[in-house]
């Protein structure tokens, strides 16, 4: 197999490293994960993680709490998913660095883009963590304006169904899958792909998404390689 992407960043839910538990981490689940990780990187393929913390925390849908100080409680989130990322891959012998947006330096680098541009192309893989940084912008929109940053090729958003439907497949059976999508279609349709904020990032910045479903881990490896595992948005 060889890989269609050269620079890839996934962006993995947070609720997928839940597993079956759906709260908190499995670690067999994100060692799976990071087992097709590691394939990509023996394919040659220079990956960038962005994480979410949702198997952790959601303090913004219950609306009792300031919102800015939810989602600072959310980028914590983020740093344990991507420390239990980085344990994964270490214990598979992947050479990994976490970086994150607000400073923890007892723990993990401080995200500088030269050093992560400089780590991906030494083969290492790069966890984000933290967000953006600042409250009021999702781990979609980190996801956007890391891989801008970074000059990735795609984003891999690795998902609990297997593309873009045109409505809710779990609840209406004759939903019908988007094989390909524009950003603008998107956002005309309002369909749940990612934030507007996100959304305008990639489409100004051109850079595709492929969403995919994560229930088998090596759909990672098939949408490195191109091959057709969900729905690709991009401009035409």
């Amino acid at each position: 197999m060889e890989p269609k992407y050269k620079r890839v960043l996934l962006k993995l839910s947070g609720e997928a490293m839940a597993g079956n538990q759906k709260m908190g981490i499995d670690y067999d689940t994100v060692l799976a994960i990071c087992q097709s990780i590691k394939e990509c990187t023996q394919l040659g393929a220079e990956v960038a993680i962005v994480v979410g913390g949702g198997n952790f925390w959601r303090g913004r849908s219950s609306g009792k709490m300031d919102r800015t100080r939810a989602d600072h409680m959310g980028m914590l989130a983020t740093v344990i998913n991507a420390l239990a990322i980085c344990d994964a891959l270490e214990s598979l012998d992947v050479d990994v660095r976490v970086q994150t947006a607000i400073s923890m330096t007892s723990i993990a680098e401080p995200y500088i883009r030269s050093r992560a541009v400089r780590h991906l192309e030494k083969g290492r893989v790069v966890i984000f963590g933290c967000g953006v940084g600042s409250p009021f912008f999702s781990t979609d929109t980190a996801s956007s304006l890391r891989a801008a940053e970074i000059g990735a090729d795609i984003i891999l958003k690795a998902t609990l169904v297997d593309g873009v439907y045109d409505k809710d497949p779990h609840k209406y059976s004759d939903a019908v899958r988007y094989q390909n999508l524009s950003f603008s279609e998107m956002l005309a349709k309002g369909l749940a792909v990612m934030d507007m904020t996100a959304a305008s990032m990639c489409k100004d910045n051109n850079i595709p998404v492929m969403v995919f479903s994560l229930d088998d881990p090596h759909n990672i490896v098939r949408a490195v390689c191109g091959e057709d595992v969900g729905t690709i948005v991009k401009e035409a």
